[in-house]
């Protein structure tokens, strides 16, 4: 298979999170993976593959070995995030003035300019009423729809020497000179009366497409790699490797760049009351099993800057296309310890796999992942990983295209890997 490609066609259409959990969850059920749901209280048996769906906005997938046991169920973690910095459409979706606007919020922290001169669209998630039933359907305006302009250096003489962006003013952005009625295009985009919808999750996305490029095309380029890119290289480890002794586990989670606090979130009850659940089908001790099992907390991280290696800890700046890298944080904003980061070393080991560190300037502060937030939840033996990338929450980000097979063979390694604990000692075979 062509990794880069297929990642291309996967990154492309998952504009927003909501159709990159319906993505990901086509490719489960072409793997072979059956939907759960709770409320029906299905049996659950050793070999099955399962998921379970949150609100369309979270997937928890388990590939549960043939032949674990009652003293031996660990779980093969792997988590990333399926969100990314936008911006938000408020509900009552425009503003009419000389021109008709979307009225928007911003999602996440992002780098704002970013997203100026830019064209753009609406994708997510609208809910309706039909035959006494409320309804969701996910939509995608698949077209150059509006745009948020620069002001003119003319009128800004400012813009170059540093300018502070107002999302209420300057990230507004227009899609007609006519007074029309945005509800209307929505509504035709579902197959509804507009008297229909009732509300809506809406999102701007940057039409741009993923770009391979480079003197031997060894970067890619494109909206969302962080974290989609995590997304993808975990679900396709995840659908074409079989453990028979372990639950292999893929956690898809919302809201990471707003703090998970969210039912979709990483602190939710959400992967906490999935392993509750299996622990009670199979007849086994969650708290043995969570003392046996590993969590990878996927979450891309921050490559050597080429303008700017003065923010970085030289020792510890990855470069893209080196592989995986692990993720240390004295004020435990990452999971990675000492003991956890030579496990998983041992694993890539033993598959001659490339890794490398990240750990921030110390006089520097840095962001946090979902991997700290679920282990408050469930206790874990746990390490942050990432893929090296640029212009982290950029609209439009930047990575070595080579990691993405690297990122791949490293969760299958993981996900193949028996993790023995012996009292404080382990064995990886």
């Amino acid at each position: 298979m062509d990794y880069i490609e297929d990642f291309q066609k996967f990154i492309d259409s998952s504009v927003v999170n909501f159709l990159a959990i319906k993505n990901a969850e086509d490719r489960l059920i072409k793997a072979g993976y059956k939907r759960v749901f709770i409320e029906d209280n299905n049996d659950i048996s050793l070999g099955d593959k399962i998921y379970f769906k949150r609100n369309d906005l979270s997937i928890i997938a388990f590939n549960i070995g043939s032949l674990v046991n009652e003293t031996n169920y660990p779980f093969n973690i792997v988590a990333s995030h399926v969100d990314s910095p936008c911006y938000k459409v408020k509900p009552h979706l425009s503003s009419n003035g000389s021109y008709t606007k979307i009225d928007v919020e911003p999602y996440g922290g992002m780098i704002m300019s970013s997203w100026l001169d830019r064209l753009l669209s609406i994708a997510g998630r609208v809910t309706y009423k039909k035959e006494g039933k409320i309804i969701s359907s996910l939509i995608n305006v698949d077209k150059d729809l509006l745009m948020m302009p620069n002001l003119c250096i003319h009128f800004n003489r400012d813009i170059n020497d540093g300018y502070t962006y107002n999302p209420a003013v300057d990230t507004q952005g227009f899609i007609s000179n006519d007074k029309i009625d945005v509800l209307e295009l929505i509504a035709k985009e579902v197959g509804v009366n507009k008297e229909d919808i009732l509300s809506h999750d809406l999102f701007v996305y940057n039409r741009d497409k993923s770009k391979v490029w480079g003197l031997d095309n060894e970067y890619i380029s494109s909206p969302r790699l962080d974290d989609l890119e995590c997304v993808y290289t975990s679900l396709m480890a995840f659908i074409t490797n079989d453990n028979p002794k372990a639950i292999n586990t893929l956690y898809l989670a919302n809201n990471e760049e707003v703090g998970s606090s969210s039912s979709t979130g990483a602190d939710s009850d959400f992967l906490l009351s999935m392993m509750k659940l299996l622990s009670e089908k199979l007849g086994f001790s969650l708290d043995s099993s969570a003392s046996r099992s590993f969590l990878i907390s996927a979450d891309n991280a921050h490559a050597l800057h080429p303008n700017h290696p003065e923010v970085y800890d030289y020792q510890e700046a990855p470069m893209m296309n080196n592989g995986l890298v692990i993720k240390f944080n004295a004020s435990n904003k990452y999971t990675s310890d000492g003991l956890s980061a030579s496990i998983l070393i041992e694993i890539l080991k033993k598959k001659d796999l490339p890794y490398q560190y990240f750990s921030n300037r110390s006089d520097i502060r840095g962001g946090s992942t979902l991997g700290n937030i679920l282990i408050n939840h469930v206790s874990l033996m746990s390490v942050d990983v990432g893929l090296a990338q640029l212009a982290m929450h950029s609209s439009y980000e930047t990575a070595g295209s080579k990691d993405i097979l690297f990122a791949i063979e490293s969760f299958s390694s993981f996900y193949t890997s028996h993790i023995i604990k012996e009292e404080d000692n382990y064995i990886i075979e």
